[in-house]
């Protein structure tokens, strides 16, 4: 990666950044990480909320859901209202109030406290998501994926790393060890807040007297297909992180460990995925990478299915294969599909961000209840042969996606009136 000097003044309404912004692609990424903890450390702290808050399974399970819809539901609507007045400031509140709701869970004496403190939390993350992902794209300079790949990867390891670093503070501190996960988000929190003003340097700006340049508009229908794309993808994604565990367990008979060990190879193949996926789209177009992740995706979660039935070495090393690639190539493609939105909303990069990064992944992640009711019905492998089905699907609706090169020269020539 290659820091970008100082910008020379601007002769027209365009980003003077060309090359990416180390300074600030690295505290978004790494924003990112401390963001995203927030999110898999609930789900950690549940069992020692129910033998000592004597919470019922329902309530504790509520938690994660009101977190995860306060997260959703509201990261399009603060990413709508960012597009008209870009607000950076937003990251950094957001990742204190993220941090902050989980960290005062371990002190609070009553149910509906500790409700309200993951409401807060979900509200963080929905705060940060949207304006992070903006700038990142604007930091990024003309390689968008390049740069958003280091954005999105701070998601991945902070979502895989949350559970570990929620055991750890729990077994040294107990219950009020979440005060823990207020560290790194005071510190990246505060950093994003002090950044704000050379964060609104990315914006684009018009010079006096300079003409504004065509804009491009946005192309509705296409993000439309990409939004049902991306919850089709989420929706095989996190139906793999549930029932990977669960799967070794039941049809391969192995051990709990094992199980999580198979899941935590998928997890970390995805972060080598992330920083791949970056550069080819912007080498290769970012649809041309989506598809061929996409399809590969799908040769290795088939291969899944069907070498895996069964007891034995032979299931258990196949397993292990096929976890590797399908989390190196599903998420290669997570990096370009943020970029690819942003280019379909140009007018409105933090309600595409919103959306791709918040709802639509959470609306996939509805599903998962509907893939375990299969399991219970018809068994665990029937659950897999689902997944692939849907992975199926997602790749089908991922080719009406339009080209961006394409799309651009369309719709500059509808929006150009004929001379």
């Amino acid at each position: 990666m290659t820091a970008s000097a100082t910008p020379s003044t601007p002769t027209s309404a365009s980003p003077p950044f060309v090359k990416l912004d180390v300074r600030a692609i690295a505290l978004l990424g790494i924003g990112h990480v401390s963001d995203d903890i927030n999110q898999s450390f609930l789900p950690a702290l549940l069992p020692l909320l129910v033998a000592q808050r004597h919470l019922t399974f329902q309530a504790a399970a509520s938690l994660v859901f009101a977190q995860a819809v306060s997260s959703s539901v509201v990261q399009p609507a603060i990413g709508y209202v960012a597009d008209k007045r870009p607000m950076p400031w937003l990251a950094g509140v957001g990742l204190l109030l993220a941090g902050g709701g989980i960290a005062a869970i371990g002190f609070m004496p009553t149910y509906a406290l500790i409700f309200i403190c993951a409401l807060i939390s979900g509200l963080g993350v929905a705060m940060f998501h949207p304006e992070a992902a903006r700038f990142a794209n604007l930091a990024s300079g003309t390689k968008k994926a390049s740069g958003m790949r280091w954005f999105a990867v701070g998601g991945n390891i902070g979502f895989s790393i949350g559970p570990a670093f929620a055991t750890i503070a729990l077994v040294a501190f107990g219950i009020t060890g979440t005060f823990v996960v207020a560290i790194p988000v005071a510190v990246m929190g505060t950093l994003l807040i002090l950044e704000t003003k050379r964060f609104r340097t990315f914006l684009p700006r018009l010079q006096r007297g300079a003409k504004a340049p065509a804009r491009v508009p946005d192309d509705w229908s296409a993000f439309g297909r990409l939004t049902a794309f991306v919850m089709l993808r989420s929706t095989a994604y996190l139906g793999l992180v549930s029932f990977i565990p669960l799967y070794f367990v039941h049809v391969v008979h192995v051990s709990p460990a094992v199980g999580n060990l198979v899941l935590t190879t998928f997890l970390l193949a995805g972060i080598g995925g992330t920083i791949v996926g970056g550069p080819l789209a912007d080498r290769h177009g970012r649809r041309a990478v989506i598809f061929i992740s996409m399809a590969i995706t799908l040769a290795f979660v088939a291969l899944f299915a069907f070498t895996t039935d069964g007891t034995g070495v032979a299931p258990l090393v196949a397993g292990f294969v096929c976890a590797l690639g399908l989390g190196f190539f599903v998420a290669g493609s997570q990096a370009p599909t943020i970029v690819l939105a942003q280019d379909y909303l140009p007018n409105r990069l933090g309600m595409a961000s919103g959306v791709t990064l918040g709802l639509a992944v959470s609306v996939g992640g509805m599903f998962s209840p509907v893939l375990g009711a299969i399991g219970d019905r018809f068994g665990l492998h029937a659950s897999i042969l689902a997944i692939v089905a849907l992975t199926a699907l997602s790749l089908a609706v991922g080719l009406t996606m339009p080209s961006n090169e394409k799309r651009r020269a369309l719709l500059l020539q509808r929006a150009t009136p004929a001379v």
